[in-house]
């Protein structure tokens, strides 16, 4: 079946990533997607070959965005500030854009990884933030797997509504950044020996 007019490839990924955020990103669907366009589930098949191409193509488009955001927050900031610019940044994301920022979670292969511009460039702006602690791997991948699960973790709880307690969400999340930023400041060297180690 011919395309429908005024449909292309990054209509349909944009409108895919759309309807993530309205309805969850593993609602997505090429029939879910289809209705919400008005069109036939053949029609998309001109566009979109499965279920799995489209949840993919919203992925790198959601990479992409996301990396945008980070990369205009932290621009011309250094260490905490930096820091701070990233967090607020990624916790917004994730907020605002439910369904995409589920997306940027799925696991690409290596291949599909590596042709992303957002992936890409979200591991380099990670890092590039952290240069200025002076961690050198294996501490720099540990820290920023660090990094990672706390701004996720906080996020999909939040998003969840399961911070129950009377504290301001976003005054813990400040706290949050702050706390990161000392223990990047402090991280403890790879080879002291765990009983001399900060007790957590």
């Amino acid at each position: 079946m011919a395309a429908r007019a005024g449909l292309s490839a990054e209509l349909v990924t944009r409108a895919a990533a759309d309807l993530a955020d309205r309805v969850g990103f593993d609602h997505l669907t090429v029939s879910a997607l289809a209705r919400s366009l008005g069109v036939k589930d053949p029609t998309l098949y001109s566009h979109v070959r499965s279920v799995q191409e489209l949840r993919t193509r919203v992925a790198v488009l959601a990479a992409r965005e996301l990396s945008d955001l980070i990369g205009a927050a932290v621009a011309g900031r250094s260490g905490k500030d930096a820091l701070a610019a990233f967090a607020h940044a990624y916790r917004r994301f994730a907020l605002e854009h439910p369904g995409r920022y589920a997306a940027t979670q799925i696991q690409l292969t290596p291949e599909q990884a590596a042709a992303s511009p957002g992936h890409q460039r979200n591991i380099q702006l990670t890092y590039g933030m952290m240069r200025a602690y002076g961690l050198a791997d294996p501490d720099l991948t540990d820290a920023a797997r660090l990094l990672r699960s706390t701004f996720h973790g906080y996020s999909s709880l939040e998003a969840a509504g399961g911070f129950g307690a009377a504290r301001d969400v976003a005054a813990s999340w400040e706290r949050t950044i702050d706390a990161l930023h000392v223990l990047l400041t402090q991280w403890p060297a790879a080879d002291t020996p765990p009983q001399d180690r900060a007790r957590p």
